[in-house]
Protein backbone atom coordinates (compact mmCIF):
# COMPACT_ATOMS: atom_id res chain seq x y z
CA UNK A 1 0.00 0.00 0.00
CA UNK A 2 2.73 2.78 -0.72
CA UNK A 3 1.04 4.25 -3.93
CA UNK A 4 -0.14 7.81 -2.67
CA UNK A 5 -4.58 8.15 -3.22
CA UNK A 6 -5.75 11.57 -3.38
CA UNK A 7 -9.74 11.73 -2.09
CA UNK A 8 -10.54 15.23 -3.99
CA UNK A 9 -13.54 16.95 -2.41
CA UNK A 10 -13.52 15.62 1.09
CA UNK A 11 -16.82 15.51 2.43
CA UNK A 12 -18.36 12.99 5.21
CA UNK A 13 -18.15 10.05 2.26
CA UNK A 14 -14.43 10.83 1.85
CA UNK A 15 -13.75 11.22 5.04
CA UNK A 16 -14.92 7.81 6.08
CA UNK A 17 -12.89 6.58 3.56
CA UNK A 18 -10.19 8.32 4.43
CA UNK A 19 -10.59 6.56 8.16
CA UNK A 20 -11.70 3.25 6.56
CA UNK A 21 -8.42 2.93 4.72
CA UNK A 22 -6.16 4.16 7.33
CA UNK A 23 -7.74 1.21 9.61
CA UNK A 24 -7.24 -1.01 6.85
CA UNK A 25 -3.14 -0.55 6.85
CA UNK A 26 -2.95 2.80 4.61
CA UNK A 27 -0.28 4.80 5.83
CA UNK A 28 -1.66 8.42 6.12
CA UNK A 29 1.60 9.25 4.51
CA UNK A 30 0.30 8.17 1.26
CA UNK A 31 -3.31 9.84 1.52
CA UNK A 32 -3.90 13.09 0.02
CA UNK A 33 -7.17 15.52 0.47
CA UNK A 34 -8.84 18.54 -1.06
CA UNK A 35 -11.29 20.60 0.48
CA UNK A 36 -12.95 24.42 0.03
CA UNK A 37 -12.25 25.10 3.32
CA UNK A 38 -8.60 25.79 4.85
CA UNK A 39 -10.01 25.18 8.12
CA UNK A 40 -11.48 21.75 6.75
CA UNK A 41 -7.81 20.94 5.66
CA UNK A 42 -6.48 21.53 8.91
CA UNK A 43 -9.34 19.88 10.64
CA UNK A 44 -8.58 16.06 8.53
CA UNK A 45 -4.69 17.37 8.59
CA UNK A 46 -4.95 16.82 12.85
CA UNK A 47 -7.64 13.45 12.55
CA UNK A 48 -5.76 11.67 10.40
CA UNK A 49 -2.22 12.79 9.37
CA UNK A 50 -2.88 12.98 5.93
CA UNK A 51 -2.18 15.97 3.10
CA UNK A 52 -4.11 18.85 1.97
CA UNK A 53 -2.83 19.53 -1.57
CA UNK A 54 -4.53 21.28 -4.07
CA UNK A 55 -6.67 19.79 -6.64
CA UNK A 56 -4.44 20.32 -9.12
CA UNK A 57 -1.35 19.27 -6.81
CA UNK A 58 -3.19 16.14 -6.12
CA UNK A 59 -3.28 15.24 -10.05
CA UNK A 60 0.21 15.74 -10.65
CA UNK A 61 1.30 13.42 -7.69
CA UNK A 62 -1.14 10.93 -6.88
CA UNK A 63 -1.68 7.79 -8.51
CA UNK A 64 -4.86 7.10 -7.52
CA UNK A 65 -7.40 10.16 -7.97
CA UNK A 66 -11.09 9.68 -6.10
CA UNK A 67 -13.07 12.55 -6.80
CA UNK A 68 -16.24 12.57 -4.30
CA UNK A 69 -17.59 16.14 -5.16
CA UNK A 70 -21.35 16.52 -5.90
CA UNK A 71 -22.14 15.21 -9.38
CA UNK A 72 -23.29 18.96 -10.77
CA UNK A 73 -19.98 20.20 -9.44
CA UNK A 74 -17.75 17.38 -11.41
CA UNK A 75 -17.62 19.23 -14.82
CA UNK A 76 -15.84 22.20 -13.11
CA UNK A 77 -13.54 19.46 -11.05
CA UNK A 78 -12.33 17.75 -14.53
CA UNK A 79 -11.61 21.19 -16.21
CA UNK A 80 -9.29 22.17 -13.12
CA UNK A 81 -7.89 18.79 -13.38
CA UNK A 82 -7.31 17.84 -17.04
CA UNK A 83 -4.22 19.63 -18.40
CA UNK A 84 -2.34 18.00 -15.57
CA UNK A 85 -3.81 14.44 -15.17
CA UNK A 86 -1.25 11.54 -17.30
CA UNK A 87 -3.27 8.87 -19.23
CA UNK A 88 -2.14 6.41 -17.23
CA UNK A 89 -3.92 7.76 -13.51
CA UNK A 90 -6.39 6.07 -12.38
CA UNK A 91 -9.75 8.04 -12.02
CA UNK A 92 -12.51 6.59 -9.09
CA UNK A 93 -15.69 8.25 -9.48
CA UNK A 94 -17.94 8.45 -6.50
CA UNK A 95 -20.77 11.09 -8.01
CA UNK A 96 -23.93 9.84 -8.55
CA UNK A 97 -25.57 9.35 -12.16
CA UNK A 98 -22.45 10.63 -13.76
CA UNK A 99 -21.24 7.68 -16.70
CA UNK A 100 -17.26 7.02 -17.14
CA UNK A 101 -17.93 8.01 -20.78
CA UNK A 102 -18.41 12.15 -19.17
CA UNK A 103 -14.43 11.61 -17.29
CA UNK A 104 -12.84 9.57 -20.33
CA UNK A 105 -14.13 12.36 -23.10
CA UNK A 106 -12.54 15.23 -20.97
CA UNK A 107 -9.64 13.31 -19.49
CA UNK A 108 -6.34 12.18 -21.54
CA UNK A 109 -7.26 9.30 -24.22
CA UNK A 110 -6.60 5.79 -22.71
CA UNK A 111 -7.25 7.28 -19.00
CA UNK A 112 -8.87 4.73 -16.97
CA UNK A 113 -11.96 5.22 -14.97
CA UNK A 114 -13.87 3.03 -12.38
CA UNK A 115 -17.57 4.26 -11.19
CA UNK A 116 -18.37 3.56 -7.63
CA UNK A 117 -21.63 4.04 -6.14
CA UNK A 118 -21.10 3.69 -2.19
CA UNK A 119 -23.63 4.70 0.83
CA UNK A 120 -23.40 6.46 4.16
CA UNK A 121 -22.73 3.33 6.82
CA UNK A 122 -19.36 3.50 4.83
CA UNK A 123 -19.08 5.77 8.26
CA UNK A 124 -19.44 2.85 10.23
CA UNK A 125 -17.91 0.40 7.99
CA UNK A 126 -20.72 -1.31 6.69
CA UNK A 127 -20.96 0.47 3.29
CA UNK A 128 -21.88 -1.32 0.17
CA UNK A 129 -19.68 -0.07 -2.76
CA UNK A 130 -20.90 -1.27 -6.09
CA UNK A 131 -17.62 -0.71 -8.76
CA UNK A 132 -17.85 -0.74 -12.52
CA UNK A 133 -15.04 -0.13 -14.81
CA UNK A 134 -14.81 2.24 -17.79
CA UNK A 135 -13.58 1.61 -21.33
CA UNK A 136 -10.13 1.57 -20.11
CA UNK A 137 -9.86 -0.05 -16.71
CA UNK A 138 -8.57 -3.20 -16.18
CA UNK A 139 -9.05 -5.91 -13.63
CA UNK A 140 -6.29 -4.73 -11.78
CA UNK A 141 -7.89 -1.28 -11.69
CA UNK A 142 -10.73 -2.84 -10.16
CA UNK A 143 -9.18 -4.63 -7.98
CA UNK A 144 -7.15 -1.50 -6.33
CA UNK A 145 -10.99 0.29 -6.36
CA UNK A 146 -11.95 -2.95 -3.80
CA UNK A 147 -9.02 -2.60 -1.85
CA UNK A 148 -9.57 0.68 -0.94
CA UNK A 149 -13.46 0.68 -0.83
CA UNK A 150 -13.21 -2.78 1.29
CA UNK A 151 -11.68 -0.75 4.11
CA UNK A 152 -15.39 0.60 4.46
CA UNK A 153 -17.20 -2.64 3.87
CA UNK A 154 -18.38 -4.59 1.47
CA UNK A 155 -17.76 -4.46 -2.54
CA UNK A 156 -19.57 -5.69 -5.71
CA UNK A 157 -18.85 -5.32 -9.22
CA UNK A 158 -21.51 -4.64 -11.40
CA UNK A 159 -21.64 -3.60 -15.38
CA UNK A 160 -22.37 -0.14 -15.81
CA UNK A 161 -25.48 -0.39 -17.29
CA UNK A 162 -27.10 -1.33 -13.34
CA UNK A 163 -25.45 1.59 -11.91
CA UNK A 164 -29.01 3.87 -11.92
CA UNK A 165 -30.71 0.82 -10.14
CA UNK A 166 -27.73 -0.02 -7.63
CA UNK A 167 -27.94 3.72 -6.93
CA UNK A 168 -32.08 3.81 -6.35
CA UNK A 169 -31.18 0.48 -4.39
CA UNK A 170 -28.11 0.74 -1.90
CA UNK A 171 -27.43 4.16 -2.68
CA UNK A 172 -30.16 5.77 -1.36
CA UNK A 173 -31.46 2.41 0.62
CA UNK A 174 -30.33 3.61 4.17
CA UNK A 175 -32.85 6.61 4.07
CA UNK A 176 -35.32 4.19 3.38
CA UNK A 177 -34.65 2.26 6.38
CA UNK A 178 -34.27 5.80 8.13
CA UNK A 179 -37.78 6.42 7.01
CA UNK A 180 -39.49 2.92 7.72
CA UNK A 181 -37.55 3.76 11.07
CA UNK A 182 -39.02 7.39 11.99
CA UNK A 183 -42.70 5.73 11.04
CA UNK A 184 -42.65 3.26 13.17
CA UNK A 185 -41.12 4.88 16.36
CA UNK A 186 -44.33 6.95 15.88
CA UNK A 187 -46.81 4.30 15.45
CA UNK A 188 -44.80 3.26 18.97
CA UNK A 189 -45.43 6.40 20.45
CA UNK A 190 -49.18 6.59 19.48
CA UNK A 191 -49.52 2.75 20.83
CA UNK A 192 -48.19 4.52 23.95
CA UNK A 193 -44.52 3.85 24.06
CA UNK A 194 -41.41 6.66 25.21
CA UNK A 195 -39.96 7.80 22.31
CA UNK A 196 -36.45 6.32 23.96
CA UNK A 197 -38.28 2.49 24.32
CA UNK A 198 -40.02 2.52 20.87
CA UNK A 199 -36.28 3.49 19.38
CA UNK A 200 -34.52 1.05 20.75
CA UNK A 201 -37.20 -1.66 20.07
CA UNK A 202 -37.12 -1.07 16.50
CA UNK A 203 -33.46 -0.42 16.11
CA UNK A 204 -32.83 -3.82 17.35
CA UNK A 205 -35.46 -5.14 15.52
CA UNK A 206 -34.04 -3.95 12.51
CA UNK A 207 -30.32 -4.89 13.35
CA UNK A 208 -31.53 -8.33 14.16
CA UNK A 209 -33.41 -8.66 10.81
CA UNK A 210 -30.69 -7.35 9.00
CA UNK A 211 -28.22 -10.28 10.41
CA UNK A 212 -30.57 -13.17 9.92
CA UNK A 213 -31.24 -11.90 6.43
CA UNK A 214 -27.57 -12.11 5.64
CA UNK A 215 -26.36 -15.07 8.00
CA UNK A 216 -29.52 -17.30 7.74
CA UNK A 217 -29.50 -17.63 3.65
CA UNK A 218 -33.48 -17.98 3.93
CA UNK A 219 -35.77 -15.79 1.31
CA UNK A 220 -36.86 -13.14 3.25
CA UNK A 221 -40.47 -14.67 2.55
CA UNK A 222 -39.67 -17.14 4.61
CA UNK A 223 -38.19 -15.71 7.12
CA UNK A 224 -41.19 -13.47 7.01
CA UNK A 225 -43.43 -16.54 7.49
CA UNK A 226 -41.74 -17.59 10.35
CA UNK A 227 -42.82 -14.41 12.32
CA UNK A 228 -46.37 -14.59 10.54
CA UNK A 229 -48.77 -16.99 12.90
CA UNK A 230 -52.35 -17.90 11.31
CA UNK A 231 -54.87 -15.04 12.83
CA UNK A 232 -51.92 -13.14 14.63
CA UNK A 233 -50.74 -10.01 15.09
CA UNK A 234 -48.45 -10.15 12.23
CA UNK A 235 -50.82 -11.02 9.37
CA UNK A 236 -53.05 -8.28 10.49
CA UNK A 237 -50.31 -5.71 10.53
CA UNK A 238 -48.95 -6.99 6.89
CA UNK A 239 -52.96 -6.61 5.44
CA UNK A 240 -52.99 -3.33 6.64
CA UNK A 241 -49.51 -2.80 4.65
CA UNK A 242 -50.72 -4.08 1.73
CA UNK A 243 -53.93 -2.47 1.53
CA UNK A 244 -52.45 0.79 1.79
CA UNK A 245 -49.83 -0.22 -1.24
CA UNK A 246 -46.70 -0.29 0.73
CA UNK A 247 -44.91 -2.33 -1.74
CA UNK A 248 -46.25 -0.76 -4.47
CA UNK A 249 -45.03 2.76 -3.20
CA UNK A 250 -41.46 0.94 -2.32
CA UNK A 251 -41.27 -0.18 -5.83
CA UNK A 252 -42.52 3.36 -7.42
CA UNK A 253 -39.84 5.26 -5.18
CA UNK A 254 -36.83 3.38 -6.21
CA UNK A 255 -37.89 3.32 -9.92
CA UNK A 256 -38.04 7.55 -9.28
CA UNK A 257 -34.80 7.54 -7.74
CA UNK A 258 -33.10 5.65 -10.56
CA UNK A 259 -34.79 7.89 -12.73
CA UNK A 260 -33.37 10.68 -11.19
CA UNK A 261 -29.90 9.51 -11.07
CA UNK A 262 -30.43 8.98 -14.89
CA UNK A 263 -31.12 12.63 -14.75
CA UNK A 264 -28.28 13.90 -13.13
CA UNK A 265 -25.96 12.15 -15.94
CA UNK A 266 -27.56 14.83 -18.50
CA UNK A 267 -26.52 17.71 -16.35
CA UNK A 268 -29.91 18.07 -14.77
CA UNK A 269 -29.18 18.93 -11.17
Amino acid sequence: MTQNVAVLGTGKIGEALLSGMIRAGWSPANLLVTTRRPERAEELRTRYGVTPVSNTEAAKSADTLILTVKPQDMGTLLDELAPHVPAERLVISGAAGIPTSFFEERLAPNTPVVRVMTNTPALVDEAMSVISPGSHATADHLAHAEEIFGGVGKTLRVPESQQDACTALSGSGPAYFYFLVEAMTDAGILLGLPRDKAHDLIVQAAIGAAVMLRDSGEHPVKLRENVTSPAGTTINAIRELENHGVRAALIAALEAARDRSRELATGNG
